[in-house]
């Protein structure tokens, strides 16, 4: 029966060393473990930020498979609303916070299209964020599958 090396976090990869292939693990090799472990954990966070950032929920029971509309969307939508609206329709009410201010049509359109534009670039400095983790993560991948060959599992559970 082989022992049993984990990585420092709750995910799932394990080495199995063998009787006919016993594979010595370094410090190194342990390290590379671990580093692969916490960039896995962390593309798990930014890519569930990711869609927080693009999504709204119906209701608190749903599940994200079951979103309806992105936030991008739904400011996108209110942009169109606004052009709709009735250009004797003074004063607007923008929520800033827990508050609503009220603001002329054209202000109202500025202010949606520039949180329109941050959010787009949060979400693409996230995006970003998670490709630059899996170019490291395939990296990792190469290294430790070339020392450990099927002794290690390196994929996510599909639990």
């Amino acid at each position: 029966m082989g022992s049993l090396l984990k990585p420092d976090t709750p995910l799932s990869f394990l080495l199995y060393n063998q009787a006919a292939e016993d594979v010595n693990v370094t410090f190194e090799d342990q390290q590379k473990i671990n580093k692969f472990a916490r960039n896995t954990s962390r593309i798990t966070e930014l890519k569930e930020e990711i869609d927080v950032k693009k999504f709204s929920h119906r209701k608190a029971e749903l599940t994200k498979r079951e979103t309806v509309k992105k936030q991008l969307q739904n400011l996108e939508d209110a942009c169109e609303d606004i052009m709709l609206a009735d250009e004797d329709c003074l004063m607007i009410p923008y929520q800033i916070g827990d508050v609503f201010i009220s603001h002329s049509q054209e202000e109202t359109q500025d202010m949606l299209e520039e949180a329109k534009k941050n959010l787009q670039e949060e979400i693409d400095a996230l995006e970003s964020r998670v490709e630059s983790i899996q170019r490291v993560l395939a990296d990792l991948k190469v290294q430790l599958y070339a020392k450990f060959g099927s002794n290690i599992n390196l994929e996510a559970d599909e639990s």
